[in-house]
């Protein structure tokens, strides 16, 4: 089912921010909970999570799942960075790749780019036809209500940033000889593209924002702020299904 409120690129806030100490003290509180839940799920085997990541680049996916994934025991924990599908991909139905990457029951599995590369990437690279982008949304859906309804914690996760900050990261990324790698021919010619992913965007937001798979959208124009929200994004799911920490 549809949720009456659905996230929108109009509730990005590019002014929420946290101060250094701040952001370390709660960073530090929400990592220790989440290290508790995750020993409950190691032990009790109550279920999987997978948390999706999806955003504009250079919006911070990278260095929140750091901070979710960095206190964590790295056993139970896998991330899964997902690029272009490759040929043996290709011979089977899109969604054949992330079935194959499910975590097992009391694990996570962390997706760095997902499954909504076929209502983003794909619709606006023109990579797929439109009658398969378009039947892609209700595939999405029973994909994702399969999910929960077998017992998976879902997150989903939207960061979102403006142009302007984009092209500050983007700059200091090419001035940094460690970062630079993370900076392509293809980042460019895709920011030039924004305009044509803003609809994609809202779309897939409108018609994948479910009761059971609602997508988080954390404005992280401030690094702190949305670091720090994805780990409170995650607590709060563990604690709706596992019940709170005992003291």
């Amino acid at each position: 089912m549809i949720l009456e409120h659905v996230p929108s690129l109009a509730d990005f806030d590019p002014t929420l921010s946290l101060d250094e100490k701040t952001y370390k003290k709660r960073r530090k509180e929400l990592q220790l909970k989440l290290l508790r839940y995750q020993v409950r799920l190691r032990d009790d085997a109550t279920c999987p999570v997978v948390i999706v990541f999806e955003g504009v680049d250079a919006a911070g996916k990278g260095g929140a799942i750091r901070r979710l994934t960095g206190r964590l025991d790295p056993r139970g924990v896998r991330v899964h960075p997902i690029g272009p599908p490759n040929g043996k991909d290709l011979r089977h139905h899109y969604l054949w790749r992330f079935h194959q990457r499910m975590p097992e029951y009391g694990q996570f599995g962390i997706f760095d780019r997902s499954w909504y590369g076929r209502v983003l990437v794909e619709r606006v690279e023109e990579l797929t036809a439109p009658e398969a982008w378009e039947r892609s949304y209700g595939e999405i859906a029973s994909f994702e209500q399969t999910l929960v309804d077998n017992g998976m914690v879902l997150v989903k996760f939207w960061l979102h940033i403006s142009q302007e900050e984009q092209l500050r990261r983007f700059e200091a990324r090419e001035a940094d000889p460690f970062k630079e790698y993370k900076i392509t021919a293809d980042d460019w010619r895709n920011r030039e593209r924004w305009p044509d992913y803003e609809p994609a965007i809202e779309e897939m937001l409108r018609r994948t924002h479910t009761v059971d798979a609602p997508w988080t959208l954390v404005s992280a124009e401030d690094k702190n702020h949305a670091r720090v929200r994805v780990l409170e994004a995650v607590v709060e799911a563990l604690e709706t299904r596992l019940g709170p920490l005992s003291s």
